[in-house]
């Protein structure tokens, strides 16, 4: 059976489209307690899991690393020790729509909707608080973009970009490949992991026609932890790469979750096997209501350091931190030894002191 026939046969779980299964989706804390049989901690950020992966999460159990990065706990109702925004936006944003960080590429955020609701996520309490970054207004994205020519790639964040429609998609794409200085556009996603029926022939379609439209087009997936890809995952990433679609992943290192050499090299040989490139290993960010999947960077380098004799170069992700302030990401491996200084150099090489 071939990919798009296998993402076909979702239908028979009584699905008839993505779009429905996304509707149909736990919304509530009375939504999971029914689901999961159980009662959760209420929580004052939003709840939402499609059914059929909250199935998945169910038949994994409770001490699974599905459970630990979709389900509420309470820790993230405690207000200590995290940021509001860890890694900047609000510091580099320019209008609506658009967060300019680096010299020569934006995030562009079209949408604060997401095919799930992460607990770990660095932008949660932007999303949860409908930042004013997420207002939308397409022509002020594209008259900062022409009035800042050094600007060369695009890079659709949010929110989830994939959860908007295909026609929604294809506009975005065909209004930026009409200013001349783009010449690189990236997906980031969660979507092909959380929802794989959303890779239809029409998003096929629309990727393939991208790669004629720029220098190069791309997606990356984000994905943790092995227990997360199934058949329909696996046929969703398939129908990507046999298209010619470029895919890299990017993965948070999570305490409890994937902070394990071994669970670490087993996703990204699997990854490389799919060929999906390994592409960043985020250091997790220092995210209010999210603290309890923060580890020290020196456990984070001892953990990801020996991968490099366990994994080709090509199969191993660029372990990098999120400076806070908006500083930027700066690798976050030290081959001169485990043990962290407390400052790190930022993008302009300057030594930042982390508190």
């Amino acid at each position: 059976m071939g990919p798009l026939s296998l993402l076909k046969g979702i239908k028979s779980k009584k699905i008839m489209s993505w779009q429905n299964e996304f509707k149909d989706a736990l919304k509530t804390n009375e939504d999971l307690e029914k689901f999961f049989d159980q009662k959760f901690s209420k929580i004052t950020y939003p709840l939402f899991i499609p059914r059929n992966f909250a199935k998945k999460i169910l038949d994994f159990g409770p001490d699974s690393p599905l459970w630990k990065q979709f389900l509420p706990h309470e820790n993230e109702n405690l207000s200590v020790g995290g940021l509001y925004d860890p890694i900047g936006d609000r510091l580099h944003a320019k209008g609506n729509q658009l967060i300019h960080r680096y010299d020569n590429r934006v995030l562009f955020t079209p949408t604060t909707v997401c095919p799930i609701i992460c607990r770990y996520c660095f932008r949660k309490n932007e999303l949860a608080d409908k930042a004013e970054i997420f207002n939308q207004n397409f022509l002020e994205a594209k008259n900062y973009l022409r009035a800042n020519p050094e600007i060369n790639e695009v890079i659709f964040t949010g929110g989830d970009p994939l959860i908007l429609s295909n026609e929604k998609l294809a506009g975005f794409i065909q209004e930026f490949s009409e200013i001349e200085t783009i010449k690189y556009i990236r997906f980031h996603s969660r979507t092909p992991i959380i929802l794989p029926s959303r890779i239809d022939e029409g998003f096929i379609e629309i990727m393939t026609s991208a790669k004629l439209l720029f220098k190069r087009s791309m997606i990356m997936i984000h994905i943790n932890h092995l227990a997360e890809i199934d058949e329909y995952v696996e046929a969703a990433i398939n129908l990507l790469t046999e298209s010619g679609i470029e895919v890299f992943s990017q993965t948070v290192l999570l305490k409890d979750v994937n902070d394990q050499t071994e669970i670490l090299a087993a996703l990204f040989t699997h990854l490389a096997d799919l060929k999906v490139t390994p592409y960043y290993l985020h250091h997790p960010d220092q995210t209010l209501g999210a603290m309890h999947f923060t580890m020290s960077l020196e456990e984070g380098r001892r953990i990801v350091q020996p991968l490099h004799n366990q994994l080709p170069g090509w199969a191993i992700p660029q372990y990098v931190i999120d400076i806070p302030g908006g500083e930027g990401k700066v690798l976050a491996l030290n081959s001169e030894g485990f043990e962290f200084s407390g400052s790190l150099i930022n993008r302009h090489g300057k030594k930042i002191l982390l508190k």
